[in-house]
Order: structure tokens, then sequence, then C-alpha cells
């Protein structure tokens, strides 16, 4: 019988797992998430009137599900992105390819029936009655209906300034308001028996693996509206671009009240101007009320937040994040890179075991012992510090407290924007500062900005470096139930 050298044979037991264990991911490459699952598309369910939709064909859908990574409980869940005529072509693809790639079940609702990346956007307002569609809030998608993209006017594509009460200029802004109701009815059509409804927009950024941890925490037999507190008036409510979550009982409860009385809804919908707000006053009307979820739900895109900080008395660093709002579609697709390459490190660190996962650990700090959620903390640590800098032109980090530097009688003098940065490392609790049209301004948070012409700004590096080193690692996830 074939022996081998003792000094060979000892390294049997390890090398033989190792592998079977890199076929394994080999065929998992190939399998992704779940090879068996059929993608959801509005065309294909029996809510959907049209004709000549498009599909998305079984080889197409093994392409979008390739090398997923396991989302235990994603199959109980219906994501709904809701857009509009005048963004979806530009906003949504990315999510296509991205956050809503591994997605089985998943409904697009616009303002405009048509095909967008592959998928069908399921028309929210078919169902609309006359007096609705004399609003003169639905003049664009009348247009739309009868001419099509060339029904749309250069006011409809106008960029306006986000006020209180929102873009009160911009035609599909004004529409969109409309949208919510029929949208929730449209989703309980689709999938009635799913346990949760994630209703998104086309600006919004998911984080999955987050997501479904944090909804493991609630019973969806129960009657649950999840999301980021606004309020207007005495009305509470969850805003709708930060996303929010339904569960299966509270999405019949409220369609099942607004189908009963249509009429009252209409009239509530239209004397009010945001949307988000009117479905939360009809649920409340049906006694389901808000589960304040901040800091999991947020308005801010990933590069305004203030992990270092804390609001609403919660320090957000150990509280993983669901959702971040205003993210454009490059935003997306970077925030998407840094979420993939977290998550799959969990797979990295199981299989390859501990000596060759210490090797691309020392190679690339951004890997942790455990990335089975993404706390602010890690965010913060590995995607956003690395971005910061002492000095940026052209950049705006949102700092507000606003410094004259005065003379001895009391009469502000000029300030250059090296005035500013000293001013800023003389404060200890100044981390960052922003210098604009001769004007400084500092402020107690870290966040990454956004580029911005004309606007110097800066970050005193070893404050931030000094207040994460201060952080402990998080012994147990933060969550909000």
């Amino acid at each position: 019988m074939l022996t081998l050298p003792a000094r060979y044979g000892r390294w049997v037991p390890i090398l033989t797992p190792l592998a079977l264990i890199i076929l394994f991911l080999h065929l998992h490459s190939y399998t992704g998430n779940n090879p068996g699952v059929i993608l959801d598309s509005p065309e294909s369910s029996s809510s959907s009137t049209s004709s000549n939709s498009k599909t998305i064909n079984h080889n197409q859908a093994a392409d979008l599900t390739s090398a997923c990574r396991p989302l235990p409980g994603i199959d109980d869940v219906l994501v709904v992105l809701k857009t509009g005529i005048t963004e979806a072509q530009d906003k949504v693809p990315v999510h296509i390819r991205t956050t809503l790639r591994c997605i089985p079940h998943k409904l697009i609702v616009s303002d405009y029936e048509e095909d967008i990346a592959g998928l069908r956007a399921t028309d929210v307002f078919r169902n609309a009655t006359q007096s609705m569609l004399q609003s003169k809030d639905f003049a664009i998608y009348n247009r739309a209906k009868t001419q099509g993209r060339a029904g749309l006017l250069q006011q409809d594509h106008t960029k306006v300034a986000n006020g209180p009460a929102g873009m009160m200029d911009n035609p599909g802004w004004k529409l969109d308001k409309w949208k919510f109701l029929p949208m929730i009815q449209e989703a309980r059509a689709y999938r009635p028996d799913a346990k949760w409804y994630v209703f998104l927009e086309a600006d919004t950024y998911p984080i999955w693996t987050n997501l479904l941890a944090w909804l493991a925490n609630f019973d969806s037999r129960k009657e649950l509206y999840i999301g980021n507190q606004m309020q207007i008036g005495d009305n509470l409510f969850a805003h709708g671009g930060s996303g929010f979550v339904l569960s299966n009982g509270a999405i019949h409860s409220v369609a099942d009240h607004v189908s009963q009385y249509p009429e009252q809804w209409e009239m509530i919908t239209s004397r009010e101007w945001a949307g988000d707000c009117v479905l939360g006053m009809a649920l409340a009307t049906v006694k389901i009320s808000l589960t304040w979820s901040w800091p999991h739900v947020t308005t801010e895109s990933v590069w305004g937040q203030d992990a270092l900080g804390e609001g609403f008395g919660k320090q957000q660093w150990c509280y993983p994040p669901f959702t971040f709002h205003h993210m454009s579609p490059t935003d997306v697709d970077r925030m998407w890179d840094f979420d993939q390459k977290w998550f799959s490190n969990v797979c990295i660190a199981f299989f390859i075991g501990a000596f060759m996962y210490l090797k691309r650990r020392l190679a690339d700090p951004s890997l942790q012992e455990n990335n089975t959620v993404l706390h602010y903390g890690d965010i913060f640590t590995h995607f956003i510090r690395p971005t910061l800098a002492h000095y940026l032109d052209n950049w705006d980090n949102n700092a507000k407290n606003q410094f004259e530097k005065k003379n001895d009688q009391g009469i502000a003098i000029p300030m250059t924007v090296w005035d500013c940065a000293e001013h800023c490392a003389t404060d200890p609790s100044c981390l960052q500062y922003k210098f604009t049209n001769g004007i400084c301004s500092t402020s107690p948070e870290a966040v990454r900005g956004t580029p911005a012409r004309g606007i110097e700004s800066g970050t005193m590096m070893w404050r931030v470096d000094a207040a994460i080193a201060g952080k402990e690692k998080c012994a147990e996830t933060m969550w909000i139930t």
C-alpha cells in the first residue's frame, strides 16, 4: 500500500478539507444566493394590466443572482422602490445592478409605466379616479400618459430648492404625494403574503444584512410601522425618503381602511403637501403607531453622517444603519462596493481559516473579526475616515458655526483660510472648519461632505483619530426594538 512520508502525511488532515472548501466556494460563486429562485417582476404579477411587458428570462435571472451572498429572511420581504418619470432612467438602473440585484421579490412603482434596465415599472396611478386626474398636480402625469416622454416640459426637469415644505415648484414632486396610498395597495396586491414590506426611493441606499438582522427582533404578525420619525403639526410619520417598513398585519389594515374610504383620503391627500405624512395619518387612524427608528434609518446621506456624535440621546457608533438618503448613482456604486467587500469578509474568515484570514487582514486593515453587521463606527473608520484631510479645496464639509475675528475695538477684521484653520485648532471641540467668501465656519462634527466650488475646508485629523481610538470596540450591537 502506497503511503506518504510522515513529514507530508501530517498535512493531509489540513489540506483535504481546505481543498473541499475551495471547491465549495468555486461552485457557490456560480450558484449564487438561491439558484432556484425566479425574480419577481411586475409584469408577471396578476395585478399587472400590461399586455406587451418585457420579462426577465431565466438566463438573465441567473446572471442577476450569481455570486449573491446569503440573505436569510429575504424571501419573506417585498421591496418596493418608488420613483417617477423625471428620474427613473437616471437613478433606478444603478439599484437594479446593485442593491436590488439579489432581491427575489421587488416591485418598482412610478407615475409612468416603462422598462427600466430590464424591469417593468408599474403605473401606480392606473386606478386613479377622474377627480384625481383632474387635479392640477396630475398635469405631468396626463401629458406623459398621452405623449410619453415627449410630453415632458423643461420645467419638469428643473431642479428647485428643497424648502421647509419640499420642492413646491417641481411638478414631479407635487405629484409624488399622491403615490403613497396607491403604492400600499399595489404592494399588498402584488404579494399579499409577504411578512415585511420595505419601501424605498430612488435615492435611498439599503444595507440588507443589517435590515434583516434588525427585523429578526420583531414579530411580523403584529401591526408594525417602522421608520425615521418626522412630524408635521400633530402628525407623526415615517420619512419616505429614508425608507420605512410595514408588517403584513399593518399593510392589510391600512389598505383595507383606505379602500373603504377612498373619497376621504383623496380629500386629505389634496390638502396635505407630504404623501408620507398622509400615509402616517392613515396608519394612525387604524391605531398603528410609528416605531421610532433613528439612527437605523436617517434622512442623511452616508457623507453627512456624524458617526462620532449623538442625537435623540443615542450615540450612533454601535448602531447598524439600514438606509442612507440623498444618495446619487455614483454614491450608490461606491457604497455598494464597500458593502459587498465588508460582508464578503465573513465568508473569508469562516472558510479560509484563521491563518489565511490573518494574512489578508494584515494587508487590508478594514477586515474585522466580526462582519455579520455593519455599524456606523465601521463605516466611519474604514469608509469615511480615509477620505478626510487636513485641507481640501472646493469641498463643503457642512460646518455651520460662523466665527468672526475681531480687533481690540470689537470690529471684525478680514480672515484667511489659515486663520480659520488656526481658530479651529485652538478650540478643543472643533473637528472641522470651512472657509468661503471670507466667512469662517467650524463644526464639532466630522463628516465627509460633498464637492462645492469656492469652498475651502479641512479636518483636525489628530482629533478625529483620537476620537476613534477613544471609542471602545462594540461588544454588542445596538438595536431599536
